[in-house]
């Protein structure tokens, strides 16, 4: 059983179909916890009205201290954090518990694959209003995928102990861009080098952006060009992409856990390019 942590934004339409998609097609019957941000749209009242547990704060906390403090309420020994615009396939749990029963210990970090916003394509509708789920249910077991390295950021499942340990999601990446890798690198430096995405763990991803609206002194744009992007580049000394290209070898085949990076001349050339990029921040970056 899997607590099951997802941030929301006056978003209530999307929740409920996440919420029934995981009710529907769990094998395990999880705890689910919403933190709800402003709750203007009647969510609120939707989750007390269906007795789910939910933390709340009256502004939008973004996905980092929202989902921080969705996790506090959390009675499992696993924390799988989620976005409310995903609706999960059947099989989805079961993929990550049989992954579980492999372990001997609690370094890992185990996310899912994305369907149509994210790994492999099947269109059954770009929003909730155009969604087919019939042909979602009918197809989603033909698509042919892989374990892979790295990540997807969500869905990600790790222990309640070790996301306690690092103290779950950095807050200062609000409202959200650049806090996956952040967790991703503070995981890695506790030890952990199993970083594995699960083909069988599938969820179709809408690919709504509602969670991570900002205030206008934000200048959130992706992961990529992000306040968030430039944040961990000067936290960690080397970029998002730096970190996934030669730590989590991201988006190959799975083959085992990581090992530390191989040092040639292709690593020690990108890691000047942070070094500069790192100095030019410093000086002219105002956050």
């Amino acid at each position: 059983m899997f607590s099951i942590i997802i941030p929301s934004l006056n978003n209530l339409d999307y929740l409920k179909l996440c919420i029934k998609s995981i009710k529907n097609n769990s094998y395990l019957n999880h705890e689910i916890i919403i933190h709800v941000n402003q709750g203007i749209d009647g969510s609120l009242e939707f989750l007390k009205k269906e007795n789910i547990k939910f933390s709340y704060t009256k502004y939008n906390a973004g996905i980092c201290e929202g989902v921080n403090l969705a996790a506090q309420l959390s009675t499992t020994n696993y924390i799988l954090y989620a976005h409310d615009d995903f609706y999960f396939c059947p099989g989805w749990d079961t993929a990550l518990v049989n992954e579980l029963k492999n372990l001997n210990n609690n370094l890992f970090y185990f996310s899912g694959t994305m369907i149509q916003n994210g790994q492999v394509e099947l269109d059954c509708g770009s929003s909730l209003y155009d969604f087919n789920e019939k042909k979602l249910l009918n197809e989603y077991k033909n698509i042919k995928f892989h374990d892979f390295q790295g990540s997807t950021w969500a869905p990600h499942l790790i222990h309640k102990d070790l996301w306690n340990k690092v103290g779950g999601f950095s807050e200062e990446y609000f409202p959200g861009t650049g806090s996956d890798p952040d967790l991703n690198m503070k995981l890695w430096n506790e030890g952990v080098r199993i970083f594995k995405g699960l083909q069988q763990c599938k969820v179709y991803h809408f690919g709504s952006i509602v969670t991570r609206q900002k205030e206008k002194k934000f200048n959130t744009i992706t992961e990529s060009g992000s306040k968030g992007s430039k944040l961990f580049l000067i936290k960690w000394g080397i970029s998002i992409k730096f970190f996934k290209k030669y730590f989590l070898r991201s988006d190959t085949i799975f083959l085992g856990p990581l090992s530390e990076p191989r040092k040639n001349f292709s690593y020690f050339f990108d890691l000047i390019i942070c070094k500069l990029y790192i100095f030019y921040l410093k000086i002219f970056f105002k956050s």
